[in-house]
């Protein structure tokens, strides 16, 4: 069993965390290697052996600083809890940290960016599919969960983007209640 040196953990979450706070000051298209290996004194020659790119280097920031809670979904109550956690969940990540502030990066990225846009997706395909599980357990059936999915999240992208008022924790369990009953 091979042991990872605590130096190299170091330095790839300095990189990660470079990463995510020049996307978010500089936006998609102003990012660049050179600044993140300036911000997290990492050589720039490092990064690109851990890294292709930039894009498989924001995605690795992203999947890396932004876990999703893991909850049993198992009973209908199990499921219905699992259901707000993750919606709580989306909406800090949407309103809170590093990389809420990097969604407007993301979206502008992923509109000029192919590989941006593939594993920005994929991303959300991932995460709104656990949504969609939770919400089927806690319904019953299979059939509208990915939909009812969408309208959830789809109101705190909502609220984030278009209103810039954030929905409170109250507002999000009635949107629960309302929306998987």
């Amino acid at each position: 069993m091979s042991r990872v040196d605590p130096r190299v953990m170091r330095s790839r979450r300095a990189v990660l965390e470079a990463a995510v706070a020049v996307l978010a000051e500089v936006g998609y298209g102003a990012f660049t290697i050179d600044a993140v290996a300036r911000r997290s004194g990492v050589a720039r020659s490092t990064i690109y052996r851990l890294w292709e790119g930039k894009a498989e280097l924001i995605d690795s920031a992203l999947t890396t600083l932004n876990v999703q809670p893991v909850e049993p979904t198992e009973t209908p109550e199990e499921a219905r809890d699992a259901v707000r956690g993750l919606l709580r969940h989306l909406d800090l990540g949407l309103n809170e940290g590093p990389v809420a502030a990097c969604l407007p990066a993301l979206i502008d990225g992923a509109e000029r960016d192919p590989a941006i846009r593939s594993f920005h997706h994929d991303q959300n395909d991932r995460r709104r599919a656990r949504l969609a599980a939770a919400i089927s357990v806690t319904t019953g059936r299979d059939a509208d969960s990915d939909l009812l999915a969408h309208a959830l999240a789809g109101a705190v992208m909502y609220a984030r983007l278009m209103t810039g008022r954030r929905l409170s924790a109250k507002q999000l369990d009635k949107l629960v209640d309302l929306v998987v009953r």
